[in-house]
């Protein structure tokens, strides 16, 4: 009965609670990660001193948004560090630090579970059981050419900061998996502590879809006056066929669902056109591939007064201005072997690589300034950025990154694919694949 009552001591102080001051962290001595300590280094291997291989810190905390400081730097090396959270959201990017030299870098991130309430919970699939995004903890990912830090302080965020909900499919999701990445997991860097982005969005999902998995429920019950909806649809759902399918019917009935809920609890919401795929007709120009659903999408928006952001032209223009050829080197597309277990080539034209979703998430940006004003006012990162002069694609390759990668289908997330490990076990190796840079 002692060491049960001594347990549950451990787990309360352990989980920061919705009402706790912030909790420190030395990774110096910190354990590894278990049910018990409730916090340490996780997924990983525990990094050795003087190591660059990246390394994973996890701690166990209810739903919400966390404001996170972590120290930066080593008394012993000098550093190049970039940090992520949960799935791959990008915070930190590629910042040096001197031997001896310390930097704080704060923002805040947004942890969530499949629970709704004690009776209703989203429906995940088989392969979100193993993301990041869907746990009780909450994972930061330390990586980079030497990543070093000294310790993580954890609070819960104020209340009055703004939470951007993001709605879609896989051009948007938190990929799990290198070489994949989306503009949504991309955005949280743009942002300083007075908004946090939590994506909801998830790999095969159309409007109607989404709400069926009570993704959209599950973000209704978090969602606050003053919070944004996005919405960026399309891509699967224009694979629905049969009565009352189609862009002009359940599509839109679906969308108007979305903006009803949340204009209902006093949050706003925002349209975004998909992005474009890349095909490209023999005159260099992009094939229009979504039939009327970007055209639907601009029509709901005027008809209801919704902020509309034009991914789908947007993307057009970044697509054509890299060209056939180097437009391949914003997607999926890799040789045979470029990554341990990679048999095959990769030829994926809807999806993007870092380098393909950090293009497409300034193209976000740009069209949030114009749609929502009052929204860009809170960035911390103005990229500045004209889709028709993409940054130069060879200062973004290549980049050290650390992630889990999945071979053997060009869809992501295919329950059907091997998965490998990075950075677990002395077998550990470090992949090169786009670097983000502002």
């Amino acid at each position: 009965m002692k060491t049960i009552f001594a347990g549950l001591l451990l787990l309360m102080a352990t989980s920061i609670g919705a009402q706790e001051q912030a909790r420190t962290f030395q990774l110096a001595d910190a354990p590894r990660y278990s049910e018990e300590t409730g916090y340490g280094y996780d997924l990983a291997a525990t990094p050795e001193k003087g190591s660059k291989a990246p390394f994973f810190f996890s701690v166990r905390v209810p739903d919400g948004n966390y404001k996170v400081t972590v120290r930066l730097g080593s008394k012993k090396q000098a550093g190049v560090t970039t940090v992520r959270g949960e799935s791959r959201r990008l915070f930190v990017e590629n910042l040096p630090t001197r031997k001896g030299q310390f930097t704080d870098e704060t923002f805040v991130i947004n942890k969530r579970n499949p629970r709704i309430s004690d009776k209703e919970s989203v429906h995940i699939k088989p392969r979100e059981k193993t993301k990041l995004n869907w746990d009780d903890k909450l994972t930061l990912e330390f990586n980079g050419d030497a990543p070093v830090c000294q310790s993580i302080s954890i609070e819960p965020a104020d209340p009055s900061v703004i939470t951007v909900f993001l709605c879609g499919n896989s051009t948007v999701v938190d990929q799990d998996n290198e070489p994949w990445a989306s503009w949504g997991q991309m955005i949280p860097h743009f942002f300083g502590t007075d908004v946090c982005i939590a994506n909801y969005a998830e790999s095969g999902e159309s409007a109607n879809t989404f709400i069926g998995a009570k993704r959209l429920a599950k973000a209704l019950s978090q969602i606050k006056k003053g919070d944004y909806l996005f919405m960026e649809f399309g891509h699967n759902d224009q694979k629905q066929k049969g009565p009352g399918k189609g862009a002009y019917y359940s599509f839109m009935t679906s969308l108007k669902t979305f903006i009803d809920e949340a204009r209902a609890r006093g949050a706003h919401p925002v349209l975004v056109t998909p992005t474009q795929r890349r095909s490209f007709d023999t005159n260099g120009h992009i094939r229009d591939t979504h039939e009327d659903y970007p055209e639907a999408i601009r029509w709901l928006a005027a008809k209801e007064n919704v902020p509309l952001i034009d991914l789908n032209e947007m993307t057009r223009t970044l697509y054509e201005a890299l060209g056939p050829d180097t437009s391949k080197r914003a997607f999926v597309h890799y040789p045979a072997g470029t990554y341990p277990g990679q048999t095959k080539d990769i030829a994926d034209n809807t999806h993007f690589n870092p380098y393909g979703a950090y293009q497409i998430a300034k193209c976000v940006i740009e069209g949030m300034k114009k749609a929502v004003p009052e929204l860009a006012k809170h960035l911390k990162i103005d990229p500045a950025y004209d889709p028709a002069h993409p940054d130069d694609v060879n200062e973004k390759h290549p980049s050290p990154t650390a992630g889990r990668l999945v071979y053997g289908s060009v869809h992501p997330g295919k329950t059907s694919r091997k998965q490998l490990r990075m950075g677990t076990g002395t077998s550990a190796t470090r992949l090169v694949v786009g670097r983000q840079r502002r």
